[in-house]
């Protein structure tokens, strides 16, 4: 098989280096709903003080409804149509902000899904010590073991191309949009597992273990980004918390509404229902669900945060350093004028041009 050139291969780049197209990301809305009610469990309620009193009054008000006479304080003012009417408010309360909740991070599986995706099923064209080849899983490869890749196919695993050259469309995982040319014997035989081959074909020696490649680590920090609670949200925690302390000692007073028989002549359902709609309880809610979207936002353009941190102090940046600028240009740059120095022939520039340029990515 004759392996076409570098020149070759540049020439015909414009009319095949297509991005790879991503599936876009599923959301099982059934683990959704699954985790929304799951998220009901005290112990991650108490992680959220607003959240955690609002799912103590639910809690104490259920079991007031469902069982009134253990409560003969409250008998005067009991009314069990009422009671359950706010018990069902309060618990659509908690449970839109875990609905809220669960759909961020179901969003960011998604994420690190649809990246999961490139390597499920994938097979490799293993190059055996006799010259044959032969297909086996992705899965089934290891450091040191050849596989030959040609155009359309996707590379295995992390390697180094050892015989060959080819354009490969790396945009899904370095963001370049520009192919890369990839050749034996230089300083450009890298190749990252989930690439694709534009044209050539490749024999290529893998470097990296399954789960050690760069698709796992970047699946890793998609799943891994951090969930922990931004200074924000951690000072705006407090206040909502403060907040709410001082709702409960003004609530408390309502103490002395009652009759003189001692028979509170107010409802506690009432009170309670009160003191809900007082607190900041929709801030509260999602606050959560915020600092989970924020993270998947920027996932969509191909940026990996690695916690809510890290988006908040990116939102006060005024100047960015990139090492390259293939990350955010397009990657078509054509000239659209040449114009000779004095003195200097045009051919001559054209041929000048031609040759500093017939390299090029």
């Amino acid at each position: 098989m004759i392996e076409p050139t570098l020149e070759e291969i540049a020439a015909s780049s414009a009319a095949t280096a297509a991005p790879t197209p991503r599936k876009a990301p599923h959301t099982s809305w059934r683990r959704v709903l699954s985790d929304s009610f799951r998220y009901f469990d005290p112990r991650r309620e108490v992680r959220h003080p607003v959240m955690f009193v609002v799912w103590v009054f639910f809690v104490f008000l259920a079991v007031l409804t469902a069982f009134p006479r253990a409560f003969p304080d409250v008998a005067a003012t009991y009314s069990a149509g009422y009671y359950f009417a706010l018990t069902v408010i309060l618990f659509l309360t908690l449970w839109f902000g875990h609905l809220a909740e669960a759909i961020a991070e179901a969003r960011g599986r998604a994420q690190a899904e649809s990246l999961r995706q490139i390597r499920s099923g994938m097979r490799a064209r293993q190059l055996l010590p006799d010259q044959t080849t032969h297909w086996v899983p992705s899965d089934a490869l290891h450091i040191g073991d050849l596989v030959v890749i040609e155009a359309s196919e996707v590379v295995p695993l992390d390697g180094d191309v050892v015989h060959g050259a080819a354009l490969i469309d790396e945009s899904m995982m370095t963001g370049e949009s520009a192919p890369a040319i990839r050749e034996s014997g230089g300083d450009r035989t890298s190749v990252l597992g989930g690439t694709r081959i534009v044209q050539g074909t490749v024999t290529v020696r893998i470097s990296a273990s399954v789960g050690h490649s760069f698709l796992d680590r970047l699946i890793g920090l998609v799943e891994n980004a951090g969930r922990e609670p931004t200074p924000n949200e951690l000072a705006l925690g407090v206040l909502l918390a403060s907040l709410t302390a001082v709702l409960l000692v003004v609530i408390v007073t309502f103490a002395d509404l009652a009759g003189p028989s001692g028979v509170v002549t107010i409802s506690v359902a009432t009170i309670l229902a009160l003191f809900v709609a007082l607190m900041p309880t929709t801030i509260g809610a999602l606050l959560p669900a915020i600092g989970i979207s924020g993270i998947n936002r920027v996932a969509k353009a191909n940026v990996i945060a690695k916690s809510g941190t890290a988006i908040e102090a990116a939102g006060d940046l005024d100047v960015l350093i990139l090492d390259k600028t293939g990350t955010i240009t397009v990657g078509n740059r054509l000239a659209v004028q040449f114009i000779p120095a004095p003195g200097v022939d045009p051919s001559e520039l054209a041929s000048a041009a031609l040759l500093s340029s017939s390299l090029d990515d």
